[in-house]
């Protein structure tokens, strides 16, 4: 029985690499698949995501600037094939298998399934995995924005995406309007202030983000995707806005206090050095290519620190200078140094060249 069996594993094997040789089996989108291909490869995926989710949680997913990090990106990098409320295009249509229109088939997944189809992409279909795979935080805001899309209609996604940039817009650079404006100016811990930021910083950023050193599924494609000259024009542009306008007095609360303390003295026990000496405030004369963290949103703050101590961030040629110091921060220390940065103004940290 075993040779017989034997017998025609060999007769199929040999048999399929025949037909395949022969150069019969079609390979044409335009042809689709057959009714039970399609069924088959839709069962095999939906039954390979569960089994791969079943030890994975998502964290909370309500917090709307979760939701505005996913919107900026999938208005770049997912709507071309997957499509929006206010479009449906239909080049990638005629793909093989064609793209779902995910404004009307997300709520079918739940939200750790959408992270590991996000996360990891799949096989055969034309779906990349995300750019980044150390920065689960930007997977999981793309879930976010997933789960409130079938939501939106036309008006209310283009709103989302785009929003309104507080940066004048008179004398912007193309590629601050194509790209960057939609995301930074927002007045929002979603993303990054970069006004009044180091011009030094900015470009160094932007190469590593270019050369994939530092890791964001967001940025990096669209770093890649600037020329030398856009990456010194956009810095130049941002490095010479004016610093955003003071927020309200901060009210000193212990928590900015602590972080005060922290900034200034550092924590010799736990060696970790003061900030001051590389980030400000102050007039002391630092490397022009640490940033200027005052006045920054302390959100971003927290999550930078965060990626730093798990060694996740990557960054410049300084980058690994900030490992040792995040690593000796526990959770609620960062997030003091984070309020205290926050309660201040840009201008308070400007470096001297």
């Amino acid at each position: 029985m075993k040779r017989r069996w034997f017998k025609v594993a060999v007769f199929l094997a040999v048999g399929g690499f025949v037909v395949a040789a022969s150069g019969l089996v079609p390979i044409k989108a335009s042809s689709g698949h057959w009714a039970i291909t399609t069924w088959f490869l839709q069962f095999s995926k939906r039954r390979s995501v569960a089994t791969h989710t079943l030890a994975l949680t998502a964290p909370p997913l309500d917090n709307p600037d979760l939701v505005l990090r996913g919107a900026g990106h999938y208005e770049t990098g997912c709507r071309p094939c997957h499509g929006s409320p206010d479009s449906r295009p239909r080049i990638p249509q005629q793909m093989t298998p064609p793209p779902p229109y995910l404004s009307q088939v997300t709520s079918e997944w739940e939200p750790d399934e959408l992270f590991y189809i996000v996360k990891h992409g799949i096989k055969f279909t034309g779906m990349p995995a995300w750019p980044a795979q150390q920065r689960d935080d930007e997977v999981w805001a793309m879930v976010a924005f997933l789960l409130k899309l079938p939501e939106l209609d036309a008006e209310s996604y283009r709103e989302l995406v785009d929003g309104k940039s507080s940066a004048d817009t008179e004398n912007e650079p193309r590629t601050v309007t194509k790209s960057c404006g939609r995301c930074h100016g927002r007045g929002t811990g979603a993303f990054p202030r970069l006004e009044g930021q180091s011009s030094a910083y900015l470009l160094a950023a932007l190469q590593s983000f270019a050369r994939g050193e530092r890791h964001s599924g967001i940025m990096e494609p669209i770093a890649a995707g600037l020329s030398p000259g856009e990456m010194q024009e956009l810095a130049r542009y941002y490095g010479n806005l004016e610093a955003p306008a003071p927020p309200p007095a901060s009210e000193l609360t212990p928590e900015i206090e602590r972080g005060k303390a922290i900034a200034s003295q550092g924590m010799p026990r736990q060696r970790v050095p003061s900030c001051v000496d590389c980030h400000g405030p102050g007039a002391s004369r630092r490397n022009p290519i640490y940033p200027i963290l005052g006045g920054q949103h302390a959100d971003y703050l927290l999550l930078q620190l965060d990626l730093f101590k798990k060694r996740q961030r990557g960054g410049s040629a300084y980058a690994h200078l900030m490992h040792p110091v995040a690593a000796g921060l526990a959770p609620e220390q960062m997030q003091d140094v984070a309020l205290y940065y926050a309660s201040l103004t840009s201008g308070l940290s400007r470096c001297i060249p």
